[in-house]
């Protein structure tokens, strides 16, 4: 509810959190915060990594939220905003793509573009898949980021396979910072692919941090690390300071001398 503004991160409340990183529960008193100008302090974190809780999620609070660290994981029944002990990045200076995937990707002849359709790359990673029957990505949720994405500051990368969206990431990007948010595939090795041409986007426009919020399996069979709170935030510090630009263009380490770019005149995603 963009406007509105009250006690700032200083109220408390006595509330049971249920779910978040790690799926650590958290009962106790919680830090509430709807007030962008006073946010919440990142190292005031207890053991699971929460920080505070909103009854809202606010584009302005978004913002503000990455800047100091935070990130959102739900918005039901409350907005969590968490900043872990341990943060997973991955190093846009060291990785690279696999042999297979490079591979896979060249057979398949997957095409890349950058914001060609967020709104279907949210609804991709919001989907319901075996295992997973539901995600924390709301309709508050794809309300809020693509808001962001409409201001210029919520990205997604697009992987296709002819004329079908076969899968995709999303984030958002501040100076040359990138935190990535979620991804998915409907084909084997797509979110990856997305993974890697996003990697060799940043690098080549000058992002100096690629945020990967919380190591899972997934995560770390994908390549990411894990750094300490106080060493991520101090690369972040200095990454919102410098210019960086994201644009589409050639990966040729992912796609050899193929562009991965936009795709040739006339031809247009599907809606």
């Amino acid at each position: 509810m963009e406007g509105e503004a009250g006690a700032g991160a200083g109220a408390r409340s006595a509330v049971l959190i249920r779910g978040g990183p790690r799926g650590v529960g958290y009962d106790g008193a919680v830090p509430i915060w709807i007030d962008p100008r006073v946010p919440p302090d990142p190292r005031s974190a207890g053991e699971s990594g929460l920080v505070a809780i909103s009854p809202f999620l606010d584009p302005r609070l978004v913002r503000v939220a990455y800047r100091r660290g935070l990130f959102p994981w739900s918005s039901e029944p409350v907005v969590t905003w968490w900043c872990p002990a341990e943060r997973a990045v991955f190093d846009l200076e060291s990785w690279r793509p696999s042999r297979s995937l490079r591979q896979e990707v060249r057979r398949a002849g997957w095409r890349f573009t950058l914001d060609r359709d967020f709104g279907a790359v949210m609804r991709g990673c919001a989907a319901s898949v075996e295992g997973r029957e539901s995600t924390w990505i709301t309709r508050d949720f794809m309300e809020v980021y693509g808001a962001l994405h409409a201001a210029g500051e919520a990205h997604s990368v697009e992987v296709w396979e002819g004329e079908e969206l076969v899968g995709g990431l999303y984030g958002v990007g501040i100076g040359a910072f990138f935190g990535g948010e979620s991804m998915f595939h409907r084909r084997t090795g797509a979110s990856k692919a997305a993974l890697a041409w996003l990697v060799e986007r940043l690098r080549a426009g000058g992002f100096t941090l690629l945020d990967a919020q919380v190591l899972n399996p997934h995560l770390a069979r994908l390549g990411a690390v894990e750094i300490p709170r106080d060493v991520y935030l101090e690369r972040l510090a200095a990454a919102l300071r410098a210019p960086a630009t994201l644009a589409a263009g050639p990966a040729p380490e992912l796609l050899g001398a193929r562009a991965g770019g936009a795709p040739p005149p006339g031809d247009r995603a599907p809606r």
